[in-house]
């Protein structure tokens, strides 16, 4: 069974930085897509970034220079690195992992077996 468990978050003030880490247990991070995403209460859940199994990061919306996703198969983590902290960054976030099957020629889609999410871990920045 896929295990997602989540670290790192804490409170810092704004400009500073924060290391998220990711650990998985229960399969090779070679047979995952693993992403980022948070969450604040009375908003959207907002795409961070996700890397793919070859180590391709894409990075939600207005997410791409502050953030940065990374990942060590030997260590079975991934990192989400968060710069120049801001006040609007304060929130739960949430490590996934998604594991996919053979590629459908029908549909044209990588077919998805499952998703595993971590309880999260929370940022509060302070200005």
């Amino acid at each position: 069974q896929v295990q997602v468990v989540e670290s790192g978050g804490g409170s810092v003030q704004a400009g500073g930085s924060l290391r998220l880490s990711c650990t998985v247990s229960g399969l090779a991070l070679d047979k995952l897509t693993m992403g980022w995403f948070r969450q604040t209460p009375g908003k959207e859940r907002e795409g961070v970034a996700a890397i793919d199994s070859d180590g391709t990061p894409n990075y939600g919306d207005s997410m791409a220079g502050r953030f940065t996703i990374s990942q060590e198969h030997a260590k079975h983590v991934v990192y989400l690195q968060i710069d120049n902290l801001r006040p609007d960054d304060t929130a739960i976030y949430f490590c996934t992992a998604d594991r996919w099957g053979p590629y459908d020629v029908c549909s044209g889609r990588w077919t998805h077996r499952s998703r595993h999410r971590g309880q999260g871990t929370q940022v509060t920045v302070s200005s």
